[in-house]
This record gives C-alpha cells, sequence and structure tokens, in this order.
C-alpha cells in the first residue's frame, strides 16, 4: 500500500506539472495572438488614407490657379471697361481733352483768383483767352494750308517728274513704260473707287459734326472743371470705399500735379520742335513751312510716334519739292532737334514724376489708337503717367515696399510675429 500510494501521489504530481504547464502554453498562445491583433490594429491605424485633393496639388500650380482665375477676373473687366469706352467714345475723348485743358488753365485760374478776382470771373477770363488762342491756332493752320495749296500742287508736279526723270537715269534700269503702266494702275484704282470715295465725303460729314460735338462737351465740361473741380474731386472720393478713400484723396493731388506737369511740359516741347524744325526748313527753301511747323506742334503730343510722322512729311514734302539733297538736309535738321529733344529737353523739362518707360510709352500709344484713334493715342501717355504717381504713391502710403515674397513660410512668419500696436513699445 505504501508503495501505491508513493506512485499515485507520483502521478498526480506529474498530471499537475502537465496542467500547469498546458495552462503556461495556452496563456502564451493567447498573449501571441493579442499581440498579433495590436500589430494588425497598429499597421491599420498607420496606414495612409487618401490625401486631401486641395493638400495633394503642388505649390507652384495652387499659386498658378490662384494668379490664374484673379487674371481672368481682371481681364474680363477690363474688357467691360474698353467694351463701354468703345460705346461713349465720343463723351470719353471730349472729357480727357476738358481734362487736358484744365491741367493747361488751371494754374492761370488760381492765380487770377489769389490777385483777388472771383472764381467765376477767374475762370471766364482763362476759358476765354485759352479757347481764343486755340481757336486762332487752328484758323492759321488751315489758312496756311489753303493759301499755299496751289503752290504745294504745283511743286507737286514738279516733283513727280523729277522723279520721273531720276528713275529714268538711274542704274534701276526703269523704263518710261514701267512707269506708265505704274501711272495708268494707279488711275484705273482711282477710277473704280469713285463710290467708295464718295461714301468716304458722306462719311466725312458725320465725323466733322462728331468733332463739333466733341469740341463743345470738352468746351463745357472745361469750363465746369475750372470753376467746380474741388467740388466734382470730393463727390468722386464718395464713390471710393470708405476704407481706400484717405489713400486715395491724398493720391488725387499728386495724379493732378503729375498731369499738370506733363500737359505743360509737352506743351513747351511741342512749341521748342516746332520752332526749331520750322525755321530749319524755311532756310533750306522748303514750301509750307509754317504749316509744317504747325502740324510738327500738334503731333508732338503723341509721343514718339507723332514725331516721326511729322518728321518724315517734312522730309517728303522736302523731297517732292525740292529733290533729294534737300530732303536729306531736311532729315538732318529732324533728327538733330528730336535727338536735342529725346536727351535734353524732356528730363529737364518734364522731370522725373512724369517719366514712363519708352516701352510703356509705345505700348500705351498703339493701344490707344485701337481703341479710340488719333485721340485715344493722345490722351494714353498723360493717362499711364497719372497711372504710375497713382500706384507709387499708393504703394509708398500703404508701406509695401516689396519686402514680402509671398511663400507660405514669410505668410506664416508674419501671422507669428505681428506688428507692434502704436501704443505698445517695440520692445
Amino acid at each position: 500500500m505504501p508503495g501505491f500510494r508513493r506512485w499515485f501521489g507520483r502521478v498526480k504530481d506529474g498530471a499537475a506539472a502537465l496542467g500547469e504547464r498546458r495552462t503556461q502554453l495556452q496563456a502564451r498562445h493567447e498573449a501571441e495572438l493579442l499581440a498579433e491583433r495590436q500589430r494588425v490594429a497598429e499597421a491599420r491605424r498607420a496606414r495612409p488614407r487618401n490625401p486631401d485633393p486641395a493638400g495633394a496639388v503642388p505649390w507652384g500650380v495652387r499659386v498658378a490657379a490662384e494668379a490664374g482665375w484673379r487674371f481672368l477676373v481682371l481681364a474680363a473687366a477690363l474688357w467691360v471697361i474698353m467694351r463701354v469706352i468703345g460705346s461713349v467714345r465720343l463723351v470719353v475723348l471730349a472729357f480727357a481733352a476738358a481734362l487736358l485743358i484744365t491741367a493747361l488753365l488751371e494754374p492761370t485760374v488760381a492765380r487770377l483768383h489769389r490777385a483777388g478776382l472771383a472764381r467765376g470771373l477767374s475762370t471766364a477770363l482763362t476759358a476765354l483767352f485759352g479757347f481764343v488762342v486755340l481757336g486762332l491756332i487752328g484758323w492759321f493752320v488751315v489758312w496756311q494750308v489753303l493759301d499755299n495749296l496751289d503752290n504745294l500742287s504745283g511743286r507737286l508736279q514738279e516733283g513727280i517728274e523729277e522723279l520721273k526723270r531720276w528713275l529714268l537715269d538711274s542704274p534701276f534700269h526703269v523704263t518710261e513704260q514701267q512707269i506708265n503702266d505704274v501711272a495708268g494702275s494707279l488711275s484705273d484704282a482711282i477710277g473704280t473707287s469713285t463710290s467708295e470715295i464718295t461714301s468716304t465725303g458722306l462719311r466725312g460729314v458725320t465725323v466733322l459734326v462728331a468733332i463739333i460735338t466733341g469740341m463743345l462737351l470738352a468746351m463745357f465740361s472745361t469750363l465746369f472743371l475750372l470753376y467746380d473741380g474741388r467740388r466734382i474731386w470730393q463727390w468722386t472720393l464718395k464713390l471710393v470705399p470708405a476704407a481706400a478713400r484717405p489713400d486715395v484723396a491724398d493720391a488725387g493731388p499728386a495724379a493732378w500735379g503729375t498731369l499738370t506737369a506733363y500737359v505743360r511740359g509737352t506743351l513747351i516741347v511741342a512749341f521748342i520742335d516746332a520752332l526749331f524744325i520750322g525755321l530749319g526748313i524755311y532756310f533750306l527753301g522748303v514750301p509750307l513751312a509754317v504749316p509744317i511747323a504747325v502740324v510738327i506742334f500738334l503731333a508732338s503730343f503723341v509721343p514718339l510716334v507723332g514725331a516721326v510722322a511729322s518728321g518724315a512729311l517734312a522730309v517728303v514734302v522736302a523731297l517732292v519739292t525740292q529733290g533729294v539733297f534737300t530732303a536729306l538736309l531736311t532729315l538732318l535738321v529732324v533728327l538733330v532737334v528730336q535727338q536735342i529733344e529725346g536727351h535734353v529737353l524732356q528730363p529737364f523739362i518734364l522731370g522725373r514724376a512724369v517719366r514712363v518707360h519708352p516701352l510703356a510709352v509705345v505700348l500705351a500709344v498703339a493701344t490707344g489708337g485701337v481703341v479710340a484713334g488719333i485721340g485715344g493715342a493722345v490722351v494714353a501717355v498723360p493717362l499711364v503717367a497719372v497711372a504710375n504717381t497713382v500706384i507709387g504713391h499708393l504703394r509708398a502710403h500703404g508701406g509695401d515696399d516689396g519686402s514680402a515674397d509671398g511663400s507660405p513660410a514669410a505668410v506664416e512668419e508674419e501671422r507669428a510675429d505681428p506688428p507692434a500696436e502704436p501704443d505698445q513699445d517695440p520692445a
């Protein structure tokens, strides 16, 4: 019996050890399963989800898209403005001419008013004197052209005959039959275009009526701008948002000063150009020297293009009436005067306040000519000069010194470090 008890005890102890080992293995297996499930869950949580579409777009593309839709909005607004200006072109050009004339005459009104005259009387005297001077200039141009028209016609025929003889004697081997064929083609073209010339003449009546209407509108606008310009400006400021009204109000006098300086300087430069070129072609014996000088004076109000066109007119008249040598001398006179004007007169008289890059001048004149013809070409450059002054004034007074680069880091840095309030210590 004692041996059986010992054997039974050993079996019992072995079964207990086996159960304990089984329990340990089962606990280890369950721990491994739990760890595996945790790893799978963590892997699922760490798995990247579908990113936000806006965040997936590269920064450069996002910036281009932002700039693109803003550019489209500005282009649409500019297109609407151009369509409106094209619809009321006569009114816009008349008012622009009134602004230019007002910028020229307003200092005289201010001087008379400071001298003791009433505002209305100062405006009336100045406007009357200015309009009389402009009318006399127009009458003088028409009178000179009509008075020398017969002489110019005869000189033109002589020039054509001289040009024909020069072509026959030139090394280009031009025959008289070829010249007659060209002349016959021109005659046929003129004969077949009789109806077009007639319709153009009929349209000229409409153009004449529009010109007279524009002149009257410009006269009335000039009178009211001279007399009540300050009150009109104050009313215009009410159309500007209240937040931007102080800056625009400060930019107004600067813009008006630029326009006044431009008109006055351009008038002086145009007079000097017309005087010296007219004297040069007069001493060279070119006919119609005085009308050509007046045309040069008027054309000088269209920068670059007007000077080239008026100078070419003087050279052509000299070539047709006096020959090649006189035409070359006329070209030399025109080039010398224009070079002095471009490099000495304009920087000295106009100054830096109205200095515009030549590329901007060419583009402005071309755009103004396409939109509104000759009148648009005249007012385009002063408009660009005034816009340049206003933009520079707003940037200077608005604190936009161009130091920010517009990058996200700069924006975040600006947000994290805001400027100190005026009543706070910067330290």
